[in-house]
């Protein structure tokens, strides 16, 4: 049987259209890409960590469960959380069900995205939420992380334009003979953090960023929309003479539940 040009143009337009539709609402929203990287300079005694960011949770989904599965197989060394896990304070008991489907025993350490602030989130709860699930919340604070014969910081800043985002205050009493992890909202901060630790000599191994979603909507590469505080950042890794920054595409999604170019992402670091 012949099919009329006419025909199979609209076929192929409908075939198409279904087949953006699909990955825009489907795939790239619940197929998490599981990023792999080794920082590592040492090839014992590595520290594992992954990443999680704006997880922007409503309700949970079989996805979650599926991300939470997976996390308890990797038992990484600790999860660290950048920002942006809920919106409201009414999904306060959702991150605590999230936080419960991951294992105890994995240390869960978070900080602060500009959602937590406008929804308005009670940060006593939010803390004792995370303390609960072996977590702990870095809001302009440090940690030290003992393991493996290591030892390593790990910072926490807060939001960068919505609260009081200070590296110099997240930066007190802590040991600079050791490498440092900073987990910070919005990517736009790095900079100030590169001018700041030109003088606090910090050995900065890693920061850690979301809020950009990896654009979360793009066309051939070309972004439609980027959240203010993303600066000239938008995914992936960024060097300068001061430090090495990833910017994760997150997990959830916010304004329009949909991505497309701008996949799902969790990412594991060897340090």
């Amino acid at each position: 049987m012949k099919i009329s040009r006419k025909s199979f143009i609209s076929k192929l337009f409908f075939g198409a259209l279904g087949f953006i539709a699909l990955d825009a609402f489907w795939f790239e929203k619940y197929v998490v890409d599981w990023t792999i990287y080794d920082i590592s300079k040492n090839e014992t005694d590595k520290i594992k960590v992954l990443q999680l960011s704006d997880l922007h949770l409503h309700k949970i989904k079989s996805f979650h469960r599926t991300i939470a599965k997976r996390i308890n197989k990797e038992n990484p060394d600790a999860l660290l959380i950048t920002g942006d896990s809920i919106n409201y304070t009414s999904e306060l008991s959702i991150l605590d069900e999230f936080l419960k489907l991951i294992d105890h025993h994995i240390l869960k350490i978070a900080t602060l995205g500009n959602k937590e602030y406008e929804g308005r989130i009670d940060f006593d709860t939010l803390r004792s939420v995370y303390e609960v699930n072996n977590g702990m919340l870095l809001i302009n604070q440090n940690h030290v992380l003992n393991i493996k014969n290591r030892a390593i910081n790990i910072m926490g800043i807060d939001d960068y334009l919505a609260g009081n985002a200070n590296y110099f205050m997240a930066s007190q009493n802590v040991n600079t003979s050791l490498d440092t992890i900073v987990l910070n909202h919005r990517p736009e901060y790095r900079d100030e953090i590169d001018s700041i630790n030109k003088s606090l000599k910090i050995p900065l191994k890693l920061i850690l960023c979301g809020h950009t979603h990896g654009g979360q909507v793009t066309f051939f590469g070309k972004v439609i929309f980027k959240p203010n505080g993303s600066g000239r950042y938008l995914k992936g890794w960024y060097k300068s003479d001061e430090s090495l920054m990833y910017v994760s595409r997150g997990i959830g999604t916010s304004i329009i539940d949909v991505r497309f170019g701008a996949r799902a992402e969790a990412s594991i670091f060897y340090v």
